[in-house]
């Protein structure tokens, strides 16, 4: 039997250099990241030159079209840089680099690049509709070039770069389920306002219905004339002081049951589901970190170890759902938050072990200039 492994592949504009790489997302598991290791076919021509690997971060903060006057809104962190070749000395082989050295010849040379923990998760600003240019965000891409030293200026011609992803998954375990109580006294009126929210569970995986349990207990002389549930995101640029905002991703509004009257009360379940499809157009929603020819969806929770590794360069994306009561133009409003977690389940690998007798699936990537390929 044969088995096939997927395999991505990339060539410099001058065909000299050939990046081989098994997968583009790359894993954050809180306490350490995956490596990233992959090969590169170096052409025969090339043998008395030196070969440069980095991982590089790309931070756009600010939109290409904005850049005048020597301003640059986008930073570039050089995460980890390496020589590939000559290799400086004999490193252990993963099973994807043994496979593919032993199918492509010996002009094939391993790499292998760690990124640090507390490194940003990849997520992308959604653009408008007007937005023109690489959006911004938090983007990752291997690089490899040919030159004399580690900090050499490339040359586009033997540069090669292919955009890959750092992402996190749900944890295996729900954590409590989120429950809140408000309430709300009125100023010369007996009694008090008593909301109280339930969340069915604290994590859930894109696409799941969130179900709202909603409890209103009227103990005051006022009327609830509505009700309004929102689920919304939370951004976090944390370079800036003030980058914080929220986006309302998923509501509903309604009446029924309503108006509740002085001492009575009213429970009921809303369902929402936050999805891509529904904030299409809106500007400035975070994405999951995308790449060419992939789907993408609305950003994931991030998960830190602790609140102090937040990166400088980091966006945090978190989210809550909202519930707020309308009591009319003299009653006010009276509203409750509960955060909860929004993650992909970690894909289940079995079966994906590379074996003796496999073949590779490669899938070719066009480069036509460094700064293209970028988000291929």
């Amino acid at each position: 039997m044969v088995y096939n492994f997927r395999v991505f592949k990339k060539q410099s504009p001058n065909a000299k250099l050939t990046l081989y790489l098994g997968k583009r997302d790359f894993v954050d598991h809180i306490s350490g990241v995956e490596p990233v290791d992959g090969v590169v076919v170096l052409d025969g021509d090339y043998k008395d030159r030196k070969v440069f690997g980095q991982i590089i971060c790309s931070f756009r903060y600010g939109r290409e079209e904005d850049e005048v006057m020597g301003l640059n809104f986008q930073k570039d962190l050089h995460l980890n840089s390496q020589q590939i070749y000559p290799a400086p000395d004999k490193q252990n082989l993963t099973k994807l680099q043994d496979r593919l050295i032993k199918k492509l010849g010996p002009n094939c040379y391993p790499f292998v690049f760690t990124l640090p923990p507390n490194a940003p998760a990849s997520v992308t600003l959604q653009p408008g509709l007007e937005d023109e240019g690489q959006p911004c965000g938090v983007h990752y891409y291997v690089k490899l070039f040919v030159g004399e030293s580690e900090t050499d200026r490339s040359h586009k011609r033997s540069t090669v770069s292919m955009a890959i992803r750092k992402v996190q998954y749900a944890p295996s375990k729900q954590g409590r389920q989120p429950c809140t109580v408000v309430r709300k006294d009125f100023m010369l009126s007996p009694g008090e306002l008593e909301l109280e929210v339930t969340l069915d569970k604290q994590l859930y995986h894109h696409g799941e219905k969130i179900a709202t349990n909603i409890c209103i207990r009227n103990n005051s002389n006022k009327v609830v004339k509505k009700l309004k549930v929102m689920v919304q995101q939370g951004v976090d640029v944390v370079l800036f002081q003030n980058g914080q905002y929220r986006s309302t991703v998923a509501s509903v509004e309604t009446q029924e049951g309503c108006p509740i009257q002085p001492g009575s009360s009213l429970q009921k379940v809303v369902f929402l589901v936050p999805l891509l499809s529904s904030n299409k157009d809106r500007r400035g929603v975070a994405l999951d970190g995308q790449l060419k020819r992939q789907e993408t969806n609305l950003a994931s929770t991030t998960l830190l170890a602790s609140p102090d590794q937040r990166d400088a360069f980091g966006i945090i994306v978190s989210y809550a759902v909202k519930v707020k009561l309308y009591l009319g133009a003299l009653g006010g409003e009276l509203s409750a938050e509960l955060p909860f977690i929004l993650m992909h389940p970690k894909p289940d690998n079995r079966g994906k072990v590379i074996h003796a007798d496999s073949q590779a699936d490669v899938e070719m990537f066009k480069q036509d200039t460094i700064d293209n390929d970028i988000d291929e």
